[in-house]
């Protein structure tokens, strides 16, 4: 299978237990007589204290390089792989009263496993602009305190930095069991040998025994540019908001998947409203970015939008992120090949048409006609 488009990839996967995606990092490196280096990969989760929506955090990833020094891959945690882990942790050990065999600040070997957090996304941006990604645990933290003039507190398995005020500025701690073992593969954009691309990155992962987990997705990142216009904007959202069943069925979306949500149906019905007459095609533009961010788009939908809402993102792409992951590029190529026809669809002046098939499988069928007559 043959895509024309320029594409990056985001490829779930899980590594055996016993291995990490450092394991797979360095798989990759020796086929392809590459380098592995370590990086901070900065992500967001839930927040458990009340009033606090999410902290942000840093956790260690890894970019592989081929010997020519070109990128070939990075290979990060992704929160959202949960359920293998929980089914396969280990039985609770029995407490230890505090004293010399107490646990430490690591439980295990490697002094590099640990994750950064903080509430303020811009304090986490300092600390990693001032931390190495190969500062050991029992250092971290240090060259940041060194900027506040304070030093950095341990407390039992935490390292914890605060201002002279005391007002906290980030903290460091172990990776959850298991958390070493998710391994989001996430390529540089591609622009042709898709295919070949993906399996120099694949068949090491299925040789390394690196499994599908339960909440695993592909997500597909296409250069943003051609749908910064009202009608192709436009038609993205009637392809996602009116075919949103059929497309799951026609994908194969996984069930399990988290952090997908049909788009708001305010945004598909402001799509259906007719233009303001009288204006130049950069000011119905403009209008549209403005109505269509007071919707309450954020990029854990369907389809990502959120570049085309304002006019210098730091990622210019739509990501269309409701595709299942596999271990094998000839399955992940050949579902963005159809997502690529669908997508040359919506950039037609003339508006994508809606179902007539309220069934999800009639529908699927009717999609494939959509992209055939196109």
């Amino acid at each position: 299978m043959i895509l024309n488009e320029r594409i990056g990839f985001e490829i779930e996967l899980l590594a055996p237990a016993g291995a990490s995606r450092r394991t797979l990092a360095d798989g990759i490196s020796r086929e392809q007589g590459g380098t592995v280096s370590r990086f901070f990969h900065t992500d967001s989760e839930p927040s458990l204290v009340p009033g606090m929506g999410h902290f942000w955090h840093l956790t260690p990833g890894f970019a592989v390089h081929d010997r020519a020094g070109a990128p070939l891959a990075t290979l990060v945690d992704d929160i959202t792989i949960v359920d293998d882990l929980r089914r396969e942790l280990p039985p609770p050990k029995p407490a230890v009263a505090a004293g010399r065999h107490a646990a430490g600040p690591r439980d295990g070997p490697d002094e590099h496993s640990y994750r950064i957090l903080s509430d303020d996304g811009r304090l986490l941006r300092l600390v990693a602009d001032r931390t190495h990604p190969d500062t050991p645990f029992g250092r971290v933290l240090d060259e940041v305190a060194a900027l506040f003039g304070t030093s950095v507190e341990t407390v039992g398995a935490v390292r914890r930095l605060r201002d002279r005020a005391g007002a906290s500025i980030a903290m460091a701690t172990s990776l959850a069991t298991g958390r070493e073992r998710p391994c989001e593969i996430v390529t540089p954009p591609l622009s042709r040998d898709h295919e070949e691309a993906l399996e120099r990155l694949l068949r090491p992962a299925r040789e390394l025994g690196f499994t599908v987990p339960v909440e695993a997705a592909v997500h597909l990142h296409v250069d943003a540019a051609p749908y910064r216009s009202v009608p192709a904007f436009s038609n993205l959202v009637r392809l996602f908001g009116h075919w949103r069943d059929a497309l799951r069925v026609a994908l194969d979306t996984n069930p399990a998947c988290t952090r997908l949500q049909p788009l708001p149906p305010s945004l598909i019905e402001l799509v259906e409203t007719p233009d303001a007459t009288g204006l130049s095609e950069a000011e119905r533009w403009s209008r549209l970015q403005a109505a269509a961010k007071a919707t309450g788009l954020t990029k854990y939908f369907d389809v990502n939008l959120t570049a085309l809402l304002v006019d210098r993102p730091a990622r210019d792409t739509v990501e269309v992120r409701i595709l299942p992951a596999s271990v094998h590029a000839e399955e992940i190529v050949g579902r963005a090949a159809f997502v690529e026809a669908l997508l040359a669809r919506c950039r037609m002046p003339d508006a994508f048409p809606r179902p007539t098939a309220s069934d999800p499988v009639a529908a699927a069928a009717e999609l494939h006609d959509v992209v055939t007559i196109a």
